[in-house]
């Protein structure tokens, strides 16, 4: 009797993962067949802490009742309409409900699919608004080094080209970057002048940069110049959003409030593709007129999906009623304390932590290179998965972001597995 093809066979005839070199990769996908709370249980049985939040969006845990329960109750009773000329009470409720819990002067909330058109958006906003105020040279935006936004035209180009756009720049639209550090920030808009449009930042955390972490000063800073110039400032809280730092916002960090706010992810629990971009009341003002041409031409087929709006208050539910924040801060800081006894060890360094968010640099092994390129990642998560945890290191950047339902006993056990990891020969990468 002929044995049929596994999973992970029948994927490698017809797939196309994302983030995947598939001609060096010899490991295949992990067959990942079920899914509950903080486990991922694979075809053959075997079960990984996911501690990744599988890319940083499962907020809750996996299967969450509440969500599911939404979910279904709302595609029985109205699973899709469009959005042009026409609402509905989840899309209505989620954006009374955002605008209520976001940093301050937020009153208008646009809808879209992931966070690469959150971020899409909120720079279309951003420049058509100087387009009908009559300055259409302020094309020029303002990003951080080492800064990823997403995938899409716009987002990319706010993005640091280094490693993943360098293909794409000569169709990309200028941008001017800087590091996170006020004195140079001040000195790029002052250069830049009526050409800047505005500035874009991932608040307190750069994820795919490394996980690196700035002060809340710095945030401050960069609200404080940038109200003295008149630029908007676009907060991107795809990933810290919804209590990733400890705090429902980032931003709340500093206590900033930003012109446009970018949500994704964490905003649906991270079980339904859902964004929203919020915008000052200025910002919406701008585009009202009686020339239909000056209206804000973006959308999508799924724009405020009923289902994935209902899903949304759910997961609000959750994150307000249980101290989502909280939770995932208590977990971050197990993790870091399994962790502390690596500070000073040879190859470890930069040890650091914020909320439910943990990560440390390894100094890569002779012939390999620091960043997210380097050769070592893959044989870091290969050898955390082997312990049972689900890890996948940004190059040399070993990092957790687990989801809040982690028991502590998990919460130890990422820990324990980041801390061996980061002690295993330097060789391991080569």
């Amino acid at each position: 009797m002929k044995t049929a093809p596994s999973l992970a066979a029948r994927d490698a005839r017809h797939c196309w993962h994302p983030y995947t070199q598939h001609g060096a990769e010899s490991d295949p996908p992990l067959a990942v067949a079920s899914a509950k709370d903080a486990l991922l249980t694979l075809e053959d049985g075997r079960e990984l802490i996911d501690a990744i939040s599988s890319w940083w969006a499962i907020l809750h845990g996996h299967g969450r009742e509440e969500l599911i329960d939404a979910m279904e109750r709302q595609a029985r009773k109205l699973d899709h309409v469009l959005f042009a000329g026409a609402t509905h009470e989840p899309a209505v409720r989620l954006a009374e409900r955002l605008c209520e819990i976001a940093p301050a002067g937020l009153t208008r909330v646009f809808y879209s699919d992931d966070g690469s058109t959150a971020v899409e958006v909120a720079l279309k906003m951003a420049y058509q608004r100087w387009v009908q105020r009559g300055e259409p040279d302020r094309r020029v935006f303002v990003a951080l080094d080492g800064a990823y936004h997403g995938d899409t035209f716009g987002s990319m180009a706010v993005s640091d080209p280094d490693p993943f756009f360098a293909a794409y720049t000569p169709l990309l639209f200028e941008v001017r970057r800087c590091a996170p550090n006020p004195e140079a920030l001040a000195a790029l808009l002052d250069e830049l002048g009526e050409r800047a449009a505005g500035l874009i930042v991932e608040p307190m955390v750069q994820g795919a940069a490394g996980m690196c972490m700035h002060p809340a000063s710095f945030l401050q800073a960069a609200r404080a110049l940038t109200r003295e110039r008149g630029l908007p400032l676009i907060a991107d809280e795809v990933m810290t959003g919804f209590g990733r730092t400890g705090r429902l916002f980032a931003c709340n960090h500093g206590d900033v409030a930003p012109d446009l706010l970018c949500l994704a992810k964490g905003l649906t629990g991270g079980i339904f593709p859902l964004s929203a971009t919020l915008a000052t009341e200025e910002m919406f003002e701008s585009f009202l007129s009686e020339d239909k041409a000056r209206a804000f031409f973006h959308g999508h087929t799924f724009t405020a999906h009923p289902v994935g709006c209902a899903v949304a208050l759910a997961s609000l539910d959750i994150t307000l009623g249980e101290d989502t924040p909280g939770k995932l801060n208590a977990i971050g800081e197990t993790i870091l304390g399994e962790l502390r006894s690596l500070e000073g060890s040879a190859g470890v360094s930069n040890l650091r932590h914020l909320g439910g968010i943990v990560a440390l640099d390894l100094s890569p092994p002779a012939g390999d290179q620091a960043g997210y390129m380097a050769k070592m990642a893959a044989s870091l998560r290969a050898a955390s998965i082997e312990r049972g945890v689900l890890l996948r290191p940004l190059g040399n950047v070993l990092y957790a972001m687990p989801p809040a339902c982690t028991t502590p006993a998990q919460a130890r056990q990422i820990g324990l597995v980041m801390a061996e990891m980061a002690l295993l020969p330097p060789s391991l990468g080569t």
